[in-house]
């Protein structure tokens, strides 16, 4: 059976050093998706738009960590 304790969730940042990158990451695709994010909650925002931004966000870091792992710095 499936433990839904929010302290077992996936989508939890590990690396605290990291959450304000995500931060930075999550408003530049919404951004450049021309999508509007408020500074705090987003419950507003629809799954299509918040499926967009999270797509988004992911293609760019699997891009991110194959250039670092072709030894390319682009």
């Amino acid at each position: 059976m499936a433990n839904n304790n929010s302290s077992n969730s996936s989508n939890q940042i590990n690396v605290p050093e990291a959450r304000e990158a995500m931060y930075n990451m999550k408003h530049e695709v919404a951004n450049e998706l021309g999508i509007t994010l408020n500074d705090g909650y987003n419950g507003n925002l629809s799954s299509k738009d918040a499926g967009h931004i999270g797509g988004n966000m992911v293609k760019k870091m699997i891009e991110a960590q194959e250039r670092q792992m072709s030894g390319s710095a682009r």
